[in-house]
């Protein structure tokens, strides 16, 4: 394929400091109208990538693509391209709704006439109720949050960069945000965005997960549990409130090859397929026993946390 049906294109990128590598030489494409998940732990390295790939980070070594502008050609009309909300809140609580976004334009050499039209575009699209003359400061999260985005996109770009959107607020605003996100992807927009919560990450059609700077996974959520857990999973729940050394005889029976607390119960892996009659046996004076569906939280901690553990 050309370069230019990418949205984002990433070749053997690496972000080194000093003798410390933040990115070890990950590649991945990215097509217009996904919503891209970028998954990790803390410190595994995907904020320094969007740093990378907005333009914020001079990388050590790699090839990269931005809406079909090469890396070594950054400057405003690459800039003009990408919207980047951090993921801590960035505007200014002393001002008020209308001066944060506007703000926001004239940082972009937006004209007037251009920035009315833009806000008033942006405001209807998000569905905007509240008064533009209200501070900042008195909006709940998920209102700052809408107020971040259209802050970003002012300038009306390809490619969106959310880095954890939607952390510190509530459910409901988390949902109404993803109502955005999916409504940007089906005009067109490249959405990538990293997320600590699982039922966010569902919701991406591909999702990469980085460990300690590295690319150890990209594919849709369904095919990232089938690769993972291609026998399904079992769900064990105890029938009474169980000892640590009932756990521990359990867990170290020699039956699984996961074995993980999931809130008040526990997902596992049969370790040998057809021996799962005789081991459910064993387990039931303990435990309940019923097959599961993975979820991507248990691939998450396969791949991203099974190593470290």
């Amino acid at each position: 394929m050309k370069s230019s049906e990418f949205a984002v294109r990433v070749k053997n990128l690496s972000v080194k400091f000093d003798d410390f590598f933040a990115v070890k030489n990950i590649s991945f494409d990215v097509r217009p109208g996904e919503i891209f998940g970028f998954l990790g732990a803390n410190g595994a390295g995907k904020t320094t990538t969007i740093r990378v790939l907005c333009g914020l980070i001079t990388p050590t070594s790699g090839e990269i693509e931005i809406s079909g502008e090469r890396f070594e050609n950054f400057g405003s009309a690459l800039k003009m391209k990408v919207g980047y909300m951090s993921q801590k809140f960035t505007l200014y609580d002393d001002m008020t709704v209308d001066e944060n976004i506007t703000f926001a334009a004239e940082l972009r050499s937006m004209n007037k006439k251009r920035i009315l039209a833009r806000k008033k575009e942006l405001l209807d699209f998000i569905g905007w109720s509240r008064p533009l003359n209200i501070m900042v400061k008195d909006l709940p999260g998920g209102q700052k949050q809408q107020v971040s985005l259209i802050a970003s996109m002012m300038h009306d770009p390809d490619i969106l960069f959310l880095d954890e959107p939607t952390a510190g607020v509530s459910p409901a605003a988390r949902s109404r945000f993803w109502e955005l996100i999916r409504k940007l992807s089906d005009i067109g927009k490249m959405v990538f965005v990293t997320t600590h919560y699982m039922d966010e990450a569902e919701q991406c059609g591909r999702i990469a997960l980085m460990r300690s700077g590295e690319l150890v996974a990209l594919d849709s959520p369904e095919a990232l549990k089938a690769q993972m857990f291609p026998r399904g999973l079992v769900e064990l729940e105890p029938k009474y409130p169980l000892q640590q050394e009932e756990l521990e005889k359990i867990k170290n029976s020699g039956f699984f090859t996961l074995f993980e607390p999931y809130g008040l119960r526990f997902h596992a892996e049969w370790k040998s397929p057809g021996t799962e009659e005789n081991n459910r046996a064993w387990i039931e004076p303990w435990m309940t026993v019923r097959s599961i569906k993975p979820s991507l939280e248990d691939v998450f901690i396969r791949i991203v946390e099974g190593k470290n553990r």
